[in-house]
Order: structure tokens, then C-alpha cells, then sequence
């Protein structure tokens, strides 16, 4: 077990880790590592750590009992992904009203106009006979676009911000060099600018956008949301607003592209959307793993974690647990009951979740229809990344 964790860290089989993912779950849902150190890669029990109260997510507290300061800290703290309640109770109601059901379906249509925007450009390649990267010219700029118009940011900063994210999440890496902190910390810094110089704009001229909203609950009440917290949520709503959906779409588009039945019966039938995006979202999850620890001791299914232990949920092996999808490899978008891990579960499910799934649903069937020849012409270039899989760049022609 401990051998097979060690090769999942080194990066060996980060280009396809569901085979090593197998082996793992072959030892237990459930299993220590080492001293305090657990893995979860079965489905129940992934799901059961991440709905119970009592598992937290890694904050200063733990980096405190550890001795040990944490990249993710340096970038990702004061912010709700890195905080346990009541601070991440406080700090997410204050963002939730921005992922309401009713303001996502009237931003539909929005997010339907930006699409077809893009993809009527595709089309325009397409037709001079142009090869083009999907990634780059689709499945990066409609998510971009579309959390810059949430928020209130320039969607003509868009290739900025993506170079700072791709730096920032660096962090979320189980393997790092020295040279990627430092630069993931540089982006941090040069984010947390741009972000203060907009609250400040804002202050002089409010605008009906989240850093408005956030910023004027900052300004009522300092306890509601303290300075460095309103400037590290603003950074993480922004990088993950646009982060994992691109890898959603960029997911998906893999999967269309090599299979031109499913391209077939979804651009003729844009309403088996859904389906296909939340198996996109079970067969290849654009977030792989997480982790959790204990103050006290938890019992999950059967096994006894004792204080102070750790957990590696392995949301991509939960979600190719053979004891919760019968033949959990193959790609089919007819699952009944599909539940993926994807984006956590509890206190800690993803605010833009729905968010996610609806630009996903909205992208392929029209992207589809607006290329419908559309066709590799290299093979898809995967990130070298294990917690956030995605590709690089999907080489296409229409």
C-alpha cells in the first residue's frame, strides 16, 4: 500500500492513474499508510469522510501541529478553501448568494450567448481549413468570461488571469519543486493586487457584481469579512470559477472527439446533455483528491481514525469504485443514479457546482452543432497533474 501511494506522489502515473488507483482500492476502501495517515479510494467511505463534520480540511491549526509551513497556506489562506467553521460558515454564506438556483438559470443565457460566440469563431477557422486548440480557444475563455461577469472583473484580463492560475495551482499538487512555490506565491501576490486595486474601485463605484457585494460587506462590518479575507476569496472564487470547468469541458471534448457515436447522439439531441456532463464529471473528475484530518477520534465505516490522522480521498478512485458503478472503466453517459465525487460533498461541496455543470451542459451540444465535423488532428495533450486533471491543448479541425 505505502508502495503504491509512493508512486501515485511521484508523478509517474499522473497521465493516467485510474490503473494505480485499482491497485490501491484493492487494499481497502479505508487503509492506514502509515502512523495516522490514511487513503480513502473507495466510493462510501470517500463520501462519508467528506459529510462528517468532524473531518476538517487542512488550515493553520494543522500546519500549526505539524511545524511545517504549507504552500497552500501562503496562497490559499484566509480564504474558505482552506477554513473549518464557523470561519468557513461565515465566509461562504457571504459568497453564496452569487450561486443561487434562481441567479444561475437567469444567467443562462448569458452563458449560452458567450458560447455561441466562441463557437461561431471556431466555426469561422474551421471553414479557412485552420487547425485550432480547443482548450485554448474554447473550454479556457467560456468559463473565464463567464466568473469575470459574476464577479465584476475585465474579461480582457482573461489570458493573465490564466497564466496566474495555472501558477497559483500549482500548490494543489502532492509533488512540487521549490521553483513552482515561489512562483505560485508571486501570483498570489500579483492577484491579491489587481484584486485590492478593484475593491477599491468599487468602493468609488459600485457596481451589481460580487466584489461589490463583497466588498461593501467587508466595509458594514470588518468582522463579517476581514481585509486579507475579502482579497484571498476574491482570488479563489475568480481561479476556481474557471479552473475545474475548464478541465470539465476540455474532459468532455476528449471524450467527443474519440467516441463519434456519443458526438452523433448528442448533437442531434442537446437534452442528453445532463447525463453526459455528470458522466464526464464520474469518469475522468476534474478534481482528484482532497484531504481531511481529525481533533478527535471518527469511525467510518468500521475503522477507527485516531486523532490528529490525516485522510487522502481519492475522489477519482471513489468515483471508479467498482462496488458503486458495475464496470466503472467504461465511459457511459446511460448510468443510472450517477453521483460523482467530483466536487466534495458536506460542508465543503463546491459553491459553483452548478455553475459548472450548466456552462457544460450548455457548451458541447452547441459546439457541436456549430462544427459538425469537427475531428482531431494530434493526439490531446494532458496536463502533467495529478488533483487537477486536464489537458493542455486538444489539436482539432472542423
Amino acid at each position: 500500500m505505502g508502495e503504491a501511494v509512493g508512486a501515485l506522489f511521484s508523478g509517474q502515473h499522473w497521465l493516467d492513474p485510474y490503473p494505480l488507483y485499482d491497485a490501491i482500492r484493492s487494499c481497502g476502501p479505508l487503509v492506514r499508510v502509515d502512523e495516522r495517515f490514511w487513503v480513502a479510494s473507495g466510493y462510501a467511505a470517500a463520501d462519508a469522510i467528506l459529510r462528517d463534520p468532524r473531518m476538517l480540511v487542512p488550515d493553520r491549526e494543522l500546519a500549526g501541529l505539524q511545524g511545517v509551513d504549507s504552500a497552500e497556506e501562503a496562497v490559499l489562506g484566509d480564504s474558505m478553501l482552506r477554513a473549518n467553521p464557523p470561519d468557513h460558515t461565515r465566509m461562504r454564506r457571504l459568497a453564496a448568494g452569487a450561486f443561487t438556483a434562481r441567479r444561475l438559470a437567469g444567467m443562462r443565457a448569458a452563458v449560452t450567448e458567450q458560447a455561441t460566440t466562441l463557437a461561431r469563431y471556431l466555426a469561422h477557422l474551421a471553414k479557412r481549413g485552420d487547425a485550432f486548440d480547443v482548450v485554448t480557444e474554447f473550454a479556457y475563455p467560456l468559463p473565464i468570461r463567464v466568473i469575470c461577469t459574476l464577479l465584476g472583473v475585465p474579461a480582457t484580463d482573461q489570458h493573465w488571469f490564466r497564466e496566474q492560475a495555472h501558477a497559483l495551482t500549482e500548490v494543489l499538487e502532492p509533488a512540487l519543486l521549490v521553483t513552482d512555490v515561489d512562483e505560485a506565491v508571486r501570483a498570489r501576490s500579483r492577484l491579491g493586487l489587481y484584486f485590492t486595486d478593484l475593491v477599491q474601485a468599487r468602493r468609488r463605484q459600485p457596481a451589481e457584481d460580487l466584489v461589490t457585494a463583497l466588498t461593501q460587506a467587508h466595509d458594514a462590518d470588518g468582522t463579517t469579512l476581514s481585509a486579507s479575507e475579502l482579497i484571498a476569496n476574491l482570488v479563489l472564487l475568480l481561479v476556481a470559477g474557471f479552473e475545474t470547468t475548464t478541465n470539465l469541458i476540455g474532459n468532455g471534448l476528449a471524450v467527443l472527439l474519440e467516441r463519434p457515436d456519443l458526438a452523433a447522439a448528442l448533437r442531434a439531441n442537446p437534452a442528453l446533455a445532463p447525463s453526459f456532463v455528470e458522466e464526464v464529471l464520474r469518469w475522468d473528475s476534474p478534481v482528484q483528491l482532497t484531504t481531511r484530518w481529525c481533533r478527535e477520534p471518527v469511525e467510518i465505516h468500521g475503522v477507527r481514525l485516531e486523532p490528529y490522522s490525516q485522510v487522502l480521498v481519492l475522489l477519482g478512485a471513489g468515483n471508479r469504485d467498482p462496488a458503486r458503478y458495475p464496470d466503472p472503466h467504461v465511459f457511459d453517459p446511460t448510468r443510472e443514479a450517477i453521483a460523482p465525487l467530483s466536487f466534495g460533498a458536506g460542508g465543503h461541496y463546491c459553491l459553483g457546482a452548478a455553475l459548472a455543470r450548466m456552462e457544460a451542459q450548455v457548451a458541447f451540444p452547441l459546439l457541436l452543432q456549430a462544427l459538425p465535423r469537427l475531428a482531431l488532428v494530434a493526439p490531446p495533450l494532458r496536463r502533467p497533474r495529478l488533483t487537477l486533471r486536464g489537458f493542455v491543448e486538444i489539436p482539432v479541425a472542423g
